[in-house]
């Protein structure tokens, strides 16, 4: 692994530092929270550190898989990576939210043509895994109930896991498993799943910064509530009112203020992005008027 941190270490004094991994599935997404929570920052020529130019942060850029061992033993106050990578690391750190991508299952696959079924056929042969600790972990369990004549062999290999049972190198493989594609081209089914992953923010439990890191954390419930919500508001007959509540009862419970036509009050409430369509349907049907949504950018809920 080559890294380029180029930077004054005196700059980082009475910064937050935090990871984002480098590269990969969770890259992308990660640049879109830090945006909608306004850490704004500018990274020079590929560096691996970047300052924020907002905040008292200092980005740092890290592999996925090397951001839990960095925030549970090192002095990173807060990052991003999967489920997975903290389980494979086997370090302890606080979990503060979940965050809604980098879903994907971390699956026991063999080929189609092997007529495999169930792991405890692949006990005492050839895994080829990048996540050892996690087959390890649970080949070793089916070893002590099996007592094979030779126990089950984990081998790592850092890519193209898919490939190792074409390539001769293993009956079964551990890999994570997201729509599937991949694994289906190289002829493989899944069997098992070890455990079911997502992107987390996670912080180190012996930081100096935990208000700080409470604060960043509620910026971050914010952008990712507001990527499930609408803001819905109407118009619609007092009448009518515990119709239109049981419609649109909000997080809590809805505003709802009163129109100069004492008959009528305006509601105003969050509903569920996805179920948008059916709820204005709804509202039209029991006679409300100037139904209007609108996105939300950011929100503390």
């Amino acid at each position: 692994m080559s890294s380029n941190i180029n930077i004054d270490v005196k700059e980082l004094e009475d910064r937050l530092l935090f990871a984002i991994p480098k590269k990969g599935r969770l890259y992308q997404k990660c640049q879109q929270l830090l945006e909608g929570a306004n850490i704004q920052y500018y990274r020079k020529n590929r560096l691996d550190i970047a300052l924020s130019t907002n905040l008292p942060i200092a980005l740092v850029f890290l592999p996925a898989a090397d951001i839990p061992k960095f925030v549970a033993e090192g002095s990173i106050d807060l990052g991003i990576t999967g489920q997975d990578m903290i389980a494979e690391s086997n370090v302890k750190v606080n979990q503060l939210v979940e965050l809604g991508f980098g879903k994907c299952d971390l699956c026991v696959q063999v080929p189609i043509a092997s007529g495999i079924k169930d792991p405890k056929e692949l006990v005492g042969k050839r895994i080829v895994t990048s996540f050892t600790h996690l087959s390890e972990q649970f080949f070793s369990k089916l070893d002590e109930e099996l007592k094979p004549e030779n126990p089950t062999s984990i081998n790592y290999i850092s890519g193209s896991v898919e490939a190792s049972c074409t390539m001769g190198l293993a009956d079964g493989i551990v890999d994570l498993v997201e729509s599937g594609e991949t694994m289906r081209a190289a002829g493989l089914t899944r069997i098992y799943n070890i455990l079911s992953t997502q992107a987390v923010l996670i912080s180190n439990p012996k930081s100096q910064q935990q208000e700080f890191i409470s604060k960043i954390k509620g910026r971050i419930q914010g952008v990712i509530a507001a990527s499930k919500y609408v803001y819905c508001t109407y118009n619609v007959k007092r009448s009518d009112l515990p119709k239109a509540v049981k419609i649109t009862p909000g997080r809590k419970n809805p505003t709802i203020s009163p129109l100069e036509d004492n008959a009528w009050v305006s509601v105003s409430a969050m509903v569920v992005k996805k179920d948008c369509a059916d709820i204005m349907d709804k509202l039209e049907a029991i006679g409300a008027t100037d139904i209007i949504v609108f996105n939300i950018d950011n929100c503390r809920t």
